[in-house]
């Protein structure tokens, strides 16, 4: 009986305790660099010891990036070197697959700078913990399509040149300026980010962080737009396509992102690990009671924007194709581009529409399918996919299809006047194409080694299953807010 009472007092000595653990308000998140525990771990991995993450992991990512880098590199000298007659493209195509993933680079680093742009100004929703992270990626995603521009230029040391001659009506002149705008504008958020003694500036350098992007979106539209020599391209609903084709694929780029720098995890306990009792990545081994990554309230948010922007860019891209099939002038290619253009009406209607809008919208709005972090980063990976044929199909098609010199009339003549142009990208060009991800990923990388990017809880009590917290950069610790649970 004795036994039995004292048992019971232990107990309920114990219930309160946990009680007042948990009625304990909730510590703030800080920010760490990953490299910290990766130098650690490697050189504990260099004196025999294993690490409890997957270390192996970071430098093989690493490493296969700077190898397809290299590769990209050597073919642009190559290409160079023997002349771009090597290349699938012509003198009726001259923009190929190394084009389709700059762009798409580019417009997803605007996107995902928009995105995390969001979340400093409004810095108690969820969104604030991408916000450094998507600045990182952003930036990373424009370096990797800037260099496939750079590598496809066919003379890269005249690169200067655009410098030193500056036009201010030509599209490319002004993505020069939009170019240099954006890193700087990168960089001032950041700095704001890590100095407490630009506090007062976070808000405005936020604004500037989330206008800018869409202007580049929107310039890099009007090449496209403005381009009279190619009944598909000039429209002015290629201006709020481009725009939101940049937010679409930023924000699948940024849930890319939070997955990855959260290890794709299912659960962390308190200790910091799964349930085989190992850290599941470098990043998630400092985490403490941290709640499911698929129902994180970051993860939430960010699925529900990149099912709102592939809705909207859905949208936007059926008016476009109805304003071409309505336009005698356009009729054509629009029929070339979704019935008789061959390889084209089969990447628009199985890559696009298949792949990249209903599947992706699938996962992303099923709620039992939800559940699962694994569904989220297919999803995010499909309307990538997407994009990629999207503008495969909008500008390598357009360019395929034959230029009506003059409307109404049937022109022949000796240099394939009238003729479809047969495209068939190389592997030098598919090189340069993929050495722009591995850039951009490599990046990424480098800079989430080296800087404070991913959100780290402070060490909570062991039988706290409190949710994270937010320490925003102009919030004290005390005052930080829990962030809300959608």
């Amino acid at each position: 009986m004795r036994g039995g009472a004292l048992g019971s007092v232990q107990s309920g000595v114990q219930d309160d305790q946990r009680g007042l653990n948990m009625a304990q308000p909730t510590r703030p998140t800080h920010y760490q660099p990953l490299g910290s525990p990766i130098w650690q771990q490697t050189r504990q991995w260099a004196g025999g010891q294993a690490p409890a993450a997957p270390l192996w992991l970071f430098w093989l990512s690493a490493g296969l990036a700077a190898l397809a880098a290299l590769a990209g590199a050597a073919a642009a000298l190559h290409l160079a070197l023997s002349g771009h007659h090597l290349s699938g493209m012509g003198t009726q195509l001259v923009w190929g697959i190394p084009h389709v993933f700059a762009l798409t680079l580019i417009l997803a680093g605007a996107g995902a700078l928009v995105v995390a742009a969001s979340g400093q100004l409004t810095a108690t929703t969820p969104l604030a913990a991408t916000t450094r992270l998507g600045s990182i990626v952003a930036s990373a995603l424009l370096i990797g399509g800037l260099a496939v521009l750079v590598f496809d230029l066919g003379r890269p040391d005249q690169l200067p040149v655009t410098f030193q001659h500056f036009n201010p009506a030509s599209s490319f002149a002004r993505n020069i300026f939009f170019y240099l705008g954006f890193f700087a504008i990168v960089g001032l958020l950041l700095w704001s980010l890590l100095d407490p003694a630009l506090a007062r500036y976070r808000r405005l350098i936020g604004w500037l962080a989330l206008i800018w992007p869409l202007l580049l979106a929107t310039n890099v539209g009007s090449i496209f737009a403005l381009l009279a020599a190619h009944e598909g391209f000039r429209s002015g609903l290629l201006f709020p396509l481009f725009v939101s084709a940049a937010l679409a694929y930023g924000s699948a780029v940024l849930l890319l992102g939070w997955l990855a720098a959260n290890g794709l995890t299912p659960a962390v306990t308190a200790r910091g690990a799964n349930a085989r009792g190992t850290i599941s990545s470098p990043v998630m081994a400092p985490h403490v009671a941290t709640p499911p990554t698929a129902t994180h309230p970051t993860t939430k948010r960010l699925s529900r924007l990149l099912a709102l922007f592939l809705a909207a860019h859905a949208a936007v891209l059926l008016v476009h194709l109805l304003s071409l099939l309505y336009s005698p002038a356009a009729r054509d290619v629009a029929r070339f581009l979704l019935i008789d253009g061959g390889i084209y009406p089969v990447l628009f209607w199985f890559g696009m529409v298949a792949v990249g809008v209903i599947l992706p919208s699938l996962l992303l709005l099923a709620g039992v399918i939800r559940q699962r972090t694994s569904h989220f980063a297919v999803a995010a990976g499909l309307v990538l996919l997407g994009g990629l044929a999207h503008l495969f199909v909008m500008v390598v098609g357009v360019q395929a299809h034959p230029v009506a010199l003059i409307p109404g009339y049937e022109v022949t003549g000796a240099a394939f006047d009238g003729e479809v142009f047969s495209y068939q990208p190389t592997l030098w060009e598919w090189l340069i194409g993929l050495s722009g991800v591995a850039i951009a990923w490599l990046t990424a990388l480098v800079a989430v080694g080296v800087l404070p990017l991913t959100p780290r809880p402070a060490a909570a009590t062991r039988g706290s299953s409190a949710p994270d917290t937010l320490d925003t950069p102009d919030t004290p610790a005390s005052q930080s807010a829990t962030d809300p649970v959608d």
